[in-house]
């Protein structure tokens, strides 16, 4: 079993945010695809980097579902879609294995 995790921006580069129709939508597909999702979303974490010398952050939202198998091609697709949808150069999707206690 995996753990896949999906880490949304709050705000677009502009410092605009991002209307609730979009993470409807996703959850929405994420729930049919997947049978379930969990959404971290009423405290939103804080993202840290640094890029050309200096510290950027973001505030996001994480996104969480459990598969058996990862399809990396699926997977590759949508995040270029969220990627679009986002405005964002990169969308964080990270899996790894977990065991079902």
């Amino acid at each position: 079993m995996h753990l896949v995790q999906i880490l949304l921006p709050l705000f677009d580069n502009d410092g605009e945010a991002f209307g609730e129709e979009l993470y409807s939508k996703i959850r929405s597909e994420l729930t049919e695809r997947f049978g379930g999702l969990t959404a971290f979303t009423s405290a939103p974490a804080q993202g840290l980097w640094k890029s050309e010398g200096k510290t950027k952050h973001d505030e996001i939202v994480v996104f969480e579902v459990m598969t058996a198998d990862i399809d990396a091609h699926w997977w590759k697709h949508y995040r270029e879609a969220l990627e679009t949808a986002f405005r964002q150069d990169t969308i964080l999707i990270r899996a790894q294995p977990v065991s079902i206690l």
